[in-house]
């Protein structure tokens, strides 16, 4: 999924790294962080898109700056929210596809889709027709999509108060198989499926989402995302990156860049 560039830019740093080069690391260090990296995330109404954008910037419903969220259709029109930690990370709140003003044959379309670098479709349950058809036509236009049930906190909650005992590993295996069963059925390949709660994004399946995103995405855009769990070092020790793993740019981010997804 790389490129020359991709290439050309980790060839460099490693080049800067070797030779101690203090100026161009530090040069490559700040042309990274300008890197634009444009997040759409879309689904069907009342699936906790709003709440999901909020969550991955850190920011609780209601807070300044949130993205409205409520019982009714709050995203009348597509609206970016930039990181508050990362200001070249936009997230894209996408309005509900298969509405009367974004109807899903024309929803494509009417958001421009190509301006986003991946999508990610969610779901509260699970994945319908709009969301197979939307995966379908981000596919065929060489994008990645990924597809995030989400709310799953309150599965396990009702199932708390339908049962005395449950087995919470059983109930979220049983969630995910069933989604991914049914978008095979659908004819989509191999479907990513993350369970994921906005309100706790340690839980379940949101590190493993972070990694496929790292793993996944084109490395200058993958920098932006790599996820730390480790505290930073000073970007000073530039020693420390070509001793210690510095094959690539994004080992160099391990060190130097702390984790861009927040649990609120």
């Amino acid at each position: 999924m790389g490129n020359s560039n991709d290439h050309n830019s980790t060839e460099g740093i490693q080049e800067a790294i070797q030779n101690n080069d203090r100026e161009k690391i530090q040069q490559y260090l700040d042309l990274e962080k300008n890197i634009p990296l444009n997040i759409a995330v879309t689904g069907e109404c009342g699936s906790g898109k709003s709440t999901f954008v909020n969550a991955f910037r850190g920011i609780q419903d209601g807070e300044e700056g949130a993205a409205p969220t409520g019982s009714v259709e709050t995203t009348s029109e597509v609206t970016p929210y930039l990181h508050p930690n990362y200001p070249n990370v936009t997230l894209w709140d996408l309005p509900g596809i298969g509405t009367t003003n974004f109807p899903a044959k024309k929803y494509l379309k009417l958001v421009k889709i190509e301006r986003f670098d991946f999508f990610i479709i969610i779901s509260a349950t699970r994945f319908k027709e709009n969301d197979v058809m939307l995966a379908k036509k981000i596919q065929k236009m060489g994008k990645k999509f990924y597809f995030v049930r989400s709310k799953i906190d309150l599965d396990l909650q009702n199932q708390e108060r339908s049962q005395r005992d449950i087995n919470a590993e059983r109930i979220l295996s049983q969630i995910r198989e069933d989604c991914i069963q049914g978008l095979q059925r659908a004819g989509i390949v191999s479907p990513q499926v993350f369970l994921v709660s906005s309100f706790d994004l340690q839980l379940y399946d949101f590190p493993l989402f972070g990694e496929t995103l790292e793993r996944e995405l084109p490395e200058h855009k993958r920098d932006v995302l790599v996820p730390l769990y480790t505290t930073p070092i000073h970007i000073g020790s530039y020693h420390m990156y070509y001793w210690n793993c510095c094959t690539t740019i994004i080992d160099i981010k391990r060190i130097e860049r702390p984790f861009l997804f927040k649990s609120t």
